[in-house]
């Protein structure tokens, strides 16, 4: 940041907790909520914050979202005579494999029980942290909306003790704006961190204690999701499609979801794993293209888009979960990466490790710690289910990746996943790794073609532009970008060479651009357009730009998405 000599830089105040939580999220929430739940049944006062970066609680929550709701029985046993919004039971589960112009139903085949979506709900995952948050709220948790937390703060001895948030008013050439307030300074016993999957404080503070030494890299898909109404005779509520196959090919991992649920509601939606190779793929567009196979229309055509967003997915499991606690916090929720990727699932996963998390903090308090390593937290995870839930399904991503997707993640993802099923968690492959990284996944422009993906009808199939618009994403304009690229140079001179420049492609958004400007091709980002997928942070291959958040509310905001 700059600023004039002239400039005076009002002084930060303090706000003390017993802890902070950063992200309000299904594992921020349901950390919040544990902890008062326990200070109540033992008579204790405990201090805590929830620090959201959404202009309200739901605002950036996107998931497809088939709930399974074991973790919320044990938080809230009596969830639904409150009236929380799982409102549409999974009444029919179909499993298709997509060809060009046709589909082979494989519903039939026999799966494993852990593999079934009886019993599960679907459901905006953004409106269930909305109705958490209230029950936080409710338990005197102290939930700040819009107040994004932008820098973690460290106690003299590398402890992390707090986070700085709510910084506004800087202009775009870094001076301070007439409104301008330096944040607060948000301090904890401990701090979770929960700000959901590649978060900007999580990947700081995983490379500063070295959590992630001794794992596998960890591994991501984007998933790009549309929620159309559609008219009662094409609704089926209850129904739930998963299908992989075209339009992604063979070497490129994926599988899309069409859920019928609420008001005449059909989410649709693509998840594209992020390590394939041809860097003018674009799974936007692949996403386009998916809506007009017969499969996939069928259930949205005639019908209005509501609403459009796009999200990173933690994809890597039990191999790439980091060490999970370090000196004053813990990663909870997809901050460390705990989707069951097979079953498309994680927010059960993601409250429960937040429950963990906060009976191990609970527990410190009450002994008069703070500042030190919940190990309590690790060895919790370690005998939990949510262990076992990734145990089962560990070699599933790594096998689909290495065979694709008719022999690995059909037939030996299968064979796999009975085997464990069978032997309560061993397999003839052991664990498999993942190897490379996504970025370092991606191959030379040379060796590929470049994709000739059709316009958009404006019917099933639209534009970036128009998609961000129906996601409600909103910035200041004037205000430094959030996308930080640690040199410059590098899009052109590196990436537009080797790789096509990717981020013109591997972007939902429309953010990143190559144009040309006096016979010169020159790099733009459009930070404005960012719907906060994480994507580029993850796929650039030359590991060159650093997403952050913007400040508070800025960004999408996702009605029952």
């Amino acid at each position: 940041m700059t600023m004039t000599d002239a400039q005076e830089v009002p002084a930060r105040e303090a706000m003390d907790y017993d802890v902070v939580i950063v992200g309000g999220g299904p594992a921020g929430l349901s950390a919040a909520i544990r902890l008062k739940q326990l200070a109540t049944a033992a008579g204790a006062e405990v201090s805590v914050a929830v620090l959201e970066k959404g202009s309200e609680v739901g605002a950036h929550i996107l998931s497809g979202a088939v709930i399974d709701p074991r973790a919320l029985n044990e938080l809230i046993p009596d969830w639904q005579a409150k009236g929380a919004p799982l409102e549409t039971p999974v009444s029919e589960d179909r499993y298709l494999l997509l060809k060009p112009d046709s589909e082979w139903d494989l519903s039939a085949l026999p799966k494993p029980g852990f593999m079934s979506n009886h019993g599960t709900y679907i459901a905006s995952l953004a409106n269930l942290c909305r109705w958490l948050a209230a029950e936080a709220e409710a338990l005197g948790v102290e939930v700040y909306p819009g107040f994004a937390a932008s820098e973690a703060l460290y106690n003299d001895d590398g402890a992390l003790r707090g986070v700085v948030a709510g910084v506004f008013g800087v202009a775009k050439d870094g001076e301070h704006k007439p409104d301008y307030q330096p944040g607060m300074e948000i301090n904890g016993r401990y701090v979770l961190i929960a700000e959901g999957a590649r978060g900007s404080l999580a990947k700081q503070i995983q490379a500063k204690y070295g959590l992630c030494e001794g794992r596998e890299p960890q591994k991501y898909g984007l998933g790009i999701k549309e929620l159309w109404q559609v008219p009662s005779e094409r609704f089926k509520p209850g129904l739930v499609q998963h299908s992989f196959g075209w339009p992604l090919a063979n070497d490129v991992g994926g599988g899309s979801f069409v859920y019928h649920f609420g008001d005449r509601y059909v989410a649709v939606g693509l998840v594209t794993h992020l390590n394939y190779s041809n860097p003018y793929l674009s799974p936007f567009d692949e996403f386009q293209r998916l809506k007009h196979h017969r499969a996939i229309r069928q259930h949205i055509e005639g019908g209005t888009r509501v609403s459009y967003g796009a999200r990173a997915i933690t994809e890597g499991g039990l191999q790439s979960v980091p060490k999970l606690a370090f000196p004053g916090g813990a990663l909870i929720g997809c901050s460390a990466g705990f989707v069951n990727l097979p079953r498309i699932k994680g927010s059960h996963n993601a409250m429960k490790t937040g429950m963990l998390a906060a009976e191990a903090a609970f527990e410190a308090l009450q002994a008069g710690r703070g500042g030190d390593v919940l190990s309590a937290y690790e060895a919790a995870y370690e005998a939990s289910w949510v262990q076992r839930d990734l145990k089962m399904v560990r070699n599933a991503k790594p096998l689909w990746s290495r065979f694709g997707t008719l022999l690995g993640g059909v037939l030996l993802t299968g064979v796999d996943l009975w085997i464990n099923a069978l032997t309560g968690g061993w397999s003839p492959w052991g664990t498999l790794k993942h190897g490379k990284s996504d970025a370092e996944a991606t191959g030379l422009a040379r060796d590929f073609a470049p994709i000739d993906y059709p316009k958009p009808d404006g019917v099933l199939s639209f534009d970036k532009l128009s998609s961000v618009y129906v996601s409600n994403t909103n910035h200041d304009e004037d205000q430094p970008s959030h996308l930080k690229l640690r040199d410059p140079s590098i899009p052109i001179a590196v990436n537009l060479p080797l790789y096509a420049e990717p981020a013109q492609l591997y972007c939902p958004a429309g953010v990143y651009e190559v144009v040309d400007k006096q016979g010169e091709p020159t790099f733009v980002v459009n930070a404005q357009n960012c719907v906060h997928c994480k994507t580029c942070d993850i796929k650039d291959p030359s590991q060159n730009i650093d997403w952050t958040p913007p400040e508070g509310s800025g960004g999408p905001n996702y009605p029952n998405m």
